[in-house]
């Protein structure tokens, strides 16, 4: 089994009326969040940001899709840690923003989503797991309209 690099990419989608794209994710547990991935041997986070935004959404971003500078480290879920080198705690996850005019269709990735909703901002932030993603979300610049 091929490990993963404790790096990833958040991907926050949302629109200029301050709706978030949420989705369900179905495993290894159930849970709302933004689009997420973790970088290949050879990606950068820019390459992996695009890749996954397709994979799961159907989005093709083009040159819309923003890296923020901003990333994050937080301790690994248990639930994934089989999936790293042993004594890997930790994961680096870079943020990327895609600002959409309005909500579109999302083609989701059967295997890792079962859903997706449109949401504001402040509800998505409520019903999304991961305290990166929710700390993301609320530093949006449509957050408090």
């Amino acid at each position: 089994m091929t490990v993963r690099r404790p790096e990833s990419v958040l991907v926050v989608v949302y629109t200029t009326a301050g709706e978030a794209l949420a989705l369900r994710r179905c495993q290894p547990f159930d849970f709302w969040q933004s689009v997420t991935g973790s970088l290949e041997p050879d990606e950068t986070p820019a390459q992996t940001a695009r890749r996954e935004l397709y994979e799961e959404t159907g989005i093709d971003a083009g040159d819309a899709l923003l890296d923020t500078g901003v990333s994050r480290v937080f301790i690994i879920d248990p639930r994934w840690r089989n999936r790293y080198a042993p004594g890997v705690t930790e994961n680096t996850e870079w943020e990327f923003r895609l600002r959409l005019p309005e909500r579109c269709p999302i083609e989701l990735q059967a295997s890792e989503h079962s859903e997706y909703a449109w949401l504001p901002i402040d509800v998505a932030a409520e019903r999304f797991w991961s305290w990166t993603n929710r700390e993301a979300l609320l530093a949006l610049p449509t957050h408090g309209r």
